[in-house]
């Protein structure tokens, strides 16, 4: 078989392992040593892994992964989830689908310090749903909301998805959560303005909840400003270039489970089960990356990724058509695999052709507006019927409330993300603006 031969074949071999149940970083580890193998031989298979193991573990920049992991898992145990739905709802409850607005923006809120997708949608639920029902909320309004509102957690900075892929394209990580800024904020509005229509086309489906007095509003609001601190402290911290990304998470970790513990409540079982689950993700993730690095060294021998970029770059056709195919591709794996594995998949020969490709910009813009249409296009996959992996998240939630029903409650927000998606494409300012002035 020829190099390229083999690299198609690897990738087809990846995608039948994950199909029959094998993780992720485990069947790219094995393909692409198999296919590393093929090529070169095994004792440069072997020299290779181990130089490559070495420089990828030890690497300063990667330490961000787990100390951001441990900022969300402090934020959970310590009950701050409460803290924040409770300060929306205060604000935004008494309007018309105002509990389903709390939750979008509790969303937000806790994405802020969490940067986990599918954490994010089952924190919250445990707060919002018995609220919701509580107060006669439709069961499809209800479940598309939370699954919807979720998603928010890969996109509001911090991100988990924006620091593996800052690292494999080689970007400042910093660069990459100020770029997420806007369209974070717009995601935001656009769910908002999703719930305030499915409430006035939908009578019933979202009564307002009892309205709480002016002088009653700012307990709820005063409660939430050690959270508020945290998270600005380490966004201003990072952007004013107090501390690195590394640094930013490592003060938002223990700022964040001094909070759990002085107002949270979190005691010696809480810390252990915190440190054990950022353990135990933690490593799951370094197996990705480990299994996508040879994966895609192997690719890179293949050629597959150079040739391909070659030929598709070479085509007659426009590079915002590939583009949006590219991003069609995400949209279709995001219903069936989870956002990190899909990205680390793709990125060997997604990231060759966008740089091929001409769009009126430098390499470095291309690679950040890239790395934000990516994160909000496997944010849309998470929430696509049948199979986006946060509807099954809010369904295990809320056992009671048929499938169907949360297919039907999520499409409006499916239909708001494929606009936003467009517009981030046609105005590539919206992420590159901000970065641009810092």
């Amino acid at each position: 078989m020829s190099g390229f031969e083999i690299g198609l074949s690897m990738f087809a071999a990846v995608l039948v392992l994950i199909a029959l149940r094998m993780p992720v970083g485990v069947a790219m580890l094995l393909v692409g040593g198999l296919g590393y193998a093929a090529i070169t031989g095994w004792m440069p298979l072997l020299a290779t892994l181990r130089s490559m193991s070495f420089s990828k573990f030890s690497s300063y920049t990667l330490s961000v992964i787990p100390l951001f992991l441990l900022m969300g898992d402090f934020a959970t145990k310590g009950g701050l989830n409460r803290a924040l739905f409770g300060a929306a709802r205060a604000w935004l409850g008494h309007r018309r689908g105002g509990l389903g607005l709390a939750t979008i923006g509790g969303c937000a809120a806790f994405g802020a310090i969490c940067g986990s997708s599918l954490a994010t949608a089952a924190t919250m639920s445990q707060v919002a749903l018995p609220e919701m029902r509580r107060h006669g909320y439709s069961p499809a309004l209800a479940t598309g909301t939370l699954a919807a509102g979720g998603t928010l957690g890969i996109l509001i900075p911090p991100s988990v998805i924006l620091v593996i892929y800052a690292i494999y394209t080689e970007q400042s990580i910093g660069v990459l959560f100020i770029a997420a800024v806007i369209p974070g904020v717009l995601a935001t509005l656009c769910y908002m303005a999703v719930v305030n229509i499915y409430a006035r086309l939908v009578p019933g489906a979202a009564p307002p909840a009892e309205r709480i007095p002016w002088s009653a509003r700012w307990k709820p609001t005063l409660e939430v400003w050690p959270v508020i601190l945290v998270f600005a402290l380490v966004v201003t911290g990072m952007y004013a270039g107090w501390f690195s990304a590394t640094e930013g998470a490592a003060v938002g970790a223990a700022a964040t489970g001094v909070l759990a513990v002085t107002l949270g409540g979190m005691r010696w079982q809480g810390l252990k089960e915190s440190l054990l689950s950022t353990a135990e993700t933690t490593g799951l993730i370094f197996i990705m990356l480990l299994g996508a690095e040879l994966f895609s060294a192997a690719l890179a021998l293949s050629r597959v990724p150079a040739e391909l970029s070659s030929v598709i770059a070479g085509l007659d056709v426009p590079p915002l058509a590939i583009l949006f195919a590219i991003l069609l591709i995400y949209f279709i794996l995001g219903c069936f695999m989870e956002s990190m594995a899909m990205v680390l998949l793709t990125l060997p020969i997604f990231i060759p052709l966008m740089l091929a490709l001409d769009f009126g910009l430098n390499p470095t813009q291309v690679l950040v507006w890239f790395g934000i249409l990516v994160l909000v296009s496997v944010e849309v996959g998470m929430i696509s019927p049948p199979f986006g992996l946060n509807l099954f998240v809010i369904n295990a939630m809320a056992k009671d409330v048929p499938m169907g029903q949360t297919y039907r409650g999520v499409m409006g927000f499916v239909a708001s993300d494929v606009v936003r998606i467009v517009v981030l494409v046609f105005l590539p300012a919206l992420s590159l603006w901000l970065p641009g002035l810092w």
